[in-house]
């Protein structure tokens, strides 16, 4: 039975090695550092392996500026999303990652479609002058006007044919209308027809707002999580990913709380058949839709990459830092600290995978 003078002796302890106590609970310190940090050039087994992180963050002022003033959330990191093109590269090579897939989070959903459409079509062009300008080390997911369908589909088209951009970037749901609405439908064929990924990164849930405010940046923490986990479930259950079985989605935040719980999905219909309308016929069980979905790595410790690739499979998973958000500085340690993963599936989350979703070559 623990006493307290082993409780302090192990509080201390933990201390010692970077593990602090604040208002928020138990935190791990951004200033700790795990062991083992790898650097470029990163090898698996003693082979070359080109680190792609799916999941990092720019924004374009010039377009920002057609918005106008914004609110700003006093987080760490946003100082840094505009982007220096030295300073990002030396904390890629700090983080020994060789490609980043750059996406601009949408926040013109609300806005009319022209103010939208010349807001995309400046970001899309100056992300594609970027990656241009380092192709070696940069990628990028376009912008979508996805609130006007007809005109995201143009856009994509213009991105991936023209611009070189490699698919597209887009929130958890457009205005309260979920992505399973076939007003959408057009923006996933295009996807599809092009063979090109659509990374879901969510923007929060303005309804639990109240219900969410305090401490602990809950907003974010649950309801980030909580939106994609919505925005899947949706595609899943009415059907789109039947509709558009070539369909490519990656999920931000290792998909939210979907891949944690879910089984229960599997058992909704059988518990309440009224909730489930008799027209769907799904093709297969709802957790099945996880094989053909797939996910970034950031769910921070091994044990919760052990879980993810139990639940989706391994192909399924890709490297994602959101950087420079430093939710994790180090994106390459949980990956090589899951010891259930063999070098083949720790290559294919580090790097190859992400390869063959935009096309580039290894």
């Amino acid at each position: 039975m623990s006493t307290r003078r082993d409780f302090l002796k192990t509080a201390g302890t933990a201390a010692a090695g970077g593990i602090v106590f604040c208002s928020c609970g138990l935190l791990r310190s951004a200033q700790a550092q795990p062991p083992q940090h790898r650097k470029l050039p990163v090898m698996v087994n003693g082979k070359r392996v080109k680190t792609i992180d799916i999941h990092a963050h720019c924004v374009i002022p010039e377009a920002s500026a057609l918005l106008g003033p914004l609110p700003l959330i006093p987080v760490r990191g946003n100082d840094e999303t505009v982007i220096d093109i030295d300073k990002r590269l030396a904390a890629m090579d700090a983080q020994a990652i060789d490609l980043e897939v750059l996406s601009i989070n949408p926040n013109w959903y609300d806005r009319d479609r022209d103010l939208a459409g010349q807001v995309v079509k400046l970001q899309n062009e100056k992300l594609a002058e970027l990656c241009a300008s380092k192709s070696d080390r940069f990628a990028g997911f376009a912008s979508l006007s996805l609130q006007a369908p007809d005109l995201a589909a143009q856009e994509l088209e213009i991105a991936v044919k023209k611009q070189g951009l490699k698919g597209a970037a887009i929130g958890g749901t457009v205005n309260g209308v979920v992505f399973s609405d076939p007003k959408f439908h057009p923006v996933w064929a295009k996807a599809e027809e092009l063979g090109v990924p659509l990374f879901i990164h969510p923007q929060g849930i303005p309804e639990l707002n109240r219900q969410l405010a305090g401490n602990g940046w809950l907003t974010n923490a649950i309801a980030y999580p909580a939106e994609t986990t919505i925005a899947l479930s949706h595609m899943i259950f009415e059907g789109t990913f039947d509709r558009f079985p070539k369909l490519k989605v990656i999920a931000a935040h290792g998909g939210g709380y979907l891949p944690s719980y879910a089984d229960r999905s599997d058992h909704a219909c059988l518990v309440n058949p009224k909730g489930c309308n008799a027209d769907i016929g799904l093709k297969k069980q709802p957790t099945e839709y996880l094989k053909q979905i797939y996910f970034d790595s950031l769910v921070f410790t091994p044990e919760a990459v052990r879980h993810l690739v139990a639940q989706v499979g391994a192909s399924q998973v890709v490297l994602g830092s959101d950087y420079p958000y430093p939710w994790e500085l180090h994106p390459l340690d949980p990956i090589f600290a899951t010891p259930s993963l063999s070098d083949g599936q720790r290559a294919d989350i580090l790097g190859r995978t992400a390869a063959r979703l935009i096309n580039i070559e290894v």
